[in-house]
């Protein structure tokens, strides 16, 4: 990759050393060339002819996105967001009291209360898998739990409060065993390095645009396996997921075009398309690899740093790196880094309340192939200073 290149057409770049890939990555120029044109076309001759227009273009979306993720363009649905994707998943399975929800300790906190949810509705049971020695969840554990009351497990690929990468692929030949639904968040992960859905044997797959991928915010999707759609009977129903037999009946539209709405933001959506080609221009293996290095490369500076702890389990991590400095509040932290042009979010309880551990918030620093050493050790110089201090400055 030209680094430089990339970096000239990202104009967050110039601004700004963003470590908060994570929460949203910058845009690049061709995407936002891409959603503002669209919205300048609908200004000109009207939103409905403007969708016309582009059909085109919107139509070859969800076929991109099956391309980044190894499936096919019928088995991908477009959302305004990850979390309604994976309800739209995870609600359309029919849970009887008794029924099991398998799950994980690093759960994305509006998975859990979906779960729990559920649970209150149907009589369903939610199970938590323990973690194994290194903190990620326990596959032994997890076949042990298996049996027929088991109805879904559902896991997050990267916990949003942390580095630890969940063995998803281990967890899916687990389930495609058992023959239970396997429904896996990638939120975290997909963009950040590459992810194949028949190498994980996942059944349904939730992801959003704007972190990874680079898309705009306001753009998601999920990916259901067609051999698992008869086991999934959508919550909402309407005129672009079913079809009307104008008495009293009516069937789902094919693949998972049973999930979808009529209305959405097409100019999000296309650039959405433009942030998944260009990802697959560059190559996810590519991207990836630097990725994945410059994770690893800030969490060896920051464990050097006296008084800065590094706080991200897993036997396999990724690029999000969470930390603290002792004696300085996180916040305050984030607050000092901004004040250098850096980027950075912080860690929730509520975000990751069943992770088991008493540790948030805590800074979360996540660089991006876009990202540079000198940008890493910019934030590294920062928090050596505020461990220094003991106060930020």
């Amino acid at each position: 990759m030209d680094i430089a290149a990339l970096r000239a057409g990202t104009p967050g770049c110039a601004h700004r050393a963003h470590l908060n890939n994570a929460g949203a990555g910058l845009l690049s120029r061709r995407t936002l060339e891409t959603v503002t044109a669209h919205l300048e076309l609908e200004a000109r001759i009207g939103g409905y002819e403007a969708a016309t227009e582009r059909l085109e273009a919107i139509e070859a979306v969800p076929a991109a996105i099956a391309e980044l993720i190894g499936g096919r363009a019928g088995e991908v649905a477009l959302f305004d967001n990850a979390t309604h994707a994976w309800q739209a998943a995870c609600y359309a399975i029919p849970f009887r009291p008794g029924d099991r929800i398998l799950t994980g300790h690093a759960e994305y906190g509006s998975n859990m209360l979906a779960y729990l949810h559920l649970a209150r509705r149907t009589g369903a049971e939610v199970v938590v898998v323990p973690d194994d020695e290194h903190g990620q969840l326990d596959t032994t554990a997890l076949e042990e739990l298996i049996d027929e009351r088991v109805r879904l497990v559902g896991v997050t690929h990267v916990p949003t409060g942390g580095g630890l990468v969940n063995p998803v692929a281990a967890i899916g030949r687990i389930t495609r065993r058992a023959g239970v639904p396997f429904l896996l968040d990638a939120t975290q992960s997909v963009g950040q390095f590459p992810v194949d859905v028949h190498e994980i044997g996942c059944d349904m797959l939730a992801a959003t645009g704007r972190k990874f991928l680079r898309g705009p915010r306001g753009t998601g999707f999920l990916w259901v396996r067609t051999e698992a759609l008869e086991r999934l009977e959508p919550h909402v129903s309407e005129v672009s997921a079913g079809v009307w037999d104008d008495k009293d009946g009516f069937v789902w539209q094919s693949g998972s075009r049973r999930f979808t709405t009529f209305e959405m933001n097409y100019a999000a959506v296309l650039g959405l398309g433009s942030a998944v080609r260009q990802a697959l221009e560059l190559g996810p293996a590519v991207t990836g690899e630097r990725t994945l290095a410059l994770g690893a490369a800030l969490r060896e500076r920051l464990d050097a740093l006296p008084g800065v702890t590094t706080h991200d389990l897993g036997r396999e991590r990724c690029a999000i790196v969470t930390a603290r400095v002792a004696g300085v509040p996180a916040a305050e932290v984030k607050e000092a880094l901004a004040r250098h042009g850096i980027n950075v979010s912080l860690t929730s309880p509520d975000q990751a309340r069943t992770e088991g551990r008493d540790v948030h918030p805590l800074v979360r620093l996540s660089p991006h192939y876009y990202n540079t050493e000198e940008e890493l050790d910019r934030a590294a110089g920062v928090l050596a200073g505020l461990a220094r201090a003991g106060q930020p400055r």
